[in-house]
């Protein structure tokens, strides 16, 4: 699969940069250094954000965090018609170093650590997320950091917002306690293929495994043993989409020893088989 590396120009002295752009009939798998929000005003087709792959429609809304990698392909009845998006382009360091700063902001704040793995909106909301990136084309100065400050709040209000990633690879710049976080993140990285006890990890921490277990989940928003297998099927869905390798091969370097519960833990997370995945991805 092609893949590159692009670069997003933001204005000088800007925070922000909004386009108006015609969706092609593929856009080639890329990343970039800031932030994106992206709304599909007209078309359908497949998106890949990370390793989800999930069709889209119009107004589709999705916020997609630095260096994630995305692309969008349109269906065979669309590729003749002008489908358009519009893109907000946002400083990565506006909000990884200077809105981290602001403790009222701190739902604003979680709502860009999501975004590392990819965010989708949808309901009445997006609509009004519409009108605020196009009122932003439009304005300069002090009134344009309110209006923009205004669409994140709006965007952290949504009730309807699913992670599309369960990319391991997040920034863990906003997490409250990220050094401790972070030992548990090695480790669980560097131990995937093997089977680990919670009194192990536990013990990293010097803790005891049940307030492990309620410090972990109140730190990341999901159990230890989740998140271990979330890490495991993102392990899987990377080497399915750029190797060869067998999916039983797989399914051993992902930790798992019974290639039935691979399938099944696969399926039930990724919402494919592992085989499905491999051919829709390519």
């Amino acid at each position: 699969m092609e893949f590159q590396y692009t670069t997003v120009d933001i204005p000088e002295g800007k925070s922000f940069s909004v386009k108006k752009e015609c969706v092609e009939e593929f856009s080639i798998l890329h990343i970039h250094k800031n932030y994106e929000l992206n709304l599909m005003i007209s078309g359908n087709g497949k998106r890949i954000v990370g390793n989800n792959i999930s069709p889209f429609e119009n107004y589709d809304l999705i916020l997609i965090g630095p260096g994630l990698p995305h692309s969008r392909e349109l269906t065979e009845a669309q590729k003749n018609n002008a489908s358009q998006c519009l893109v907000l382009y946002i400083s990565e360091s506006l909000i990884n170093r200077d809105l981290v700063q602001i403790q009222e902001l701190v739902s604003i704040q979680n709502l860009f650590y999501r975004a590392m793995s990819g965010l989708c909106f949808k309901g009445e909301g997006v609509r009004e997320i519409e009108k605020q990136i196009l009122q932003l084309s439009q304005l300069h100065g002090s009134d344009s950091f309110i209006t923009l400050i205004e669409l994140f709040n709006n965007l952290s209000q949504i009730e309807h917002q699913q992670i599309l990633s369960l990319s391991p690879g997040l920034t863990m710049s906003l997490y409250k306690d990220l050094d401790q976080i972070k030992i548990i993140y090695d480790f669980v990285l560097n131990h995937i293929q093997e089977s680990f006890t919670l009194d192990t990890v536990a013990g990293l921490l010097n803790m005891a495994p049940g307030s492990f277990c309620r410090f972990f989940k109140k730190r990341c928003g999901k159990s230890f043993m989740q998140y271990v297998k979330d890490i495991r099927i993102s392990n899987a869905s990377r080497m399915l989409s750029t190797t060869e390798k067998p999916i039983s091969q797989i399914s051993f370097e992902s930790g798992y020893n019974n290639l039935a519960n691979f399938n099944f833990y696969f399926k039930s997370i990724m919402k494919m088989t592992p085989s499905q995945y491999r051919r829709n991805f390519r």
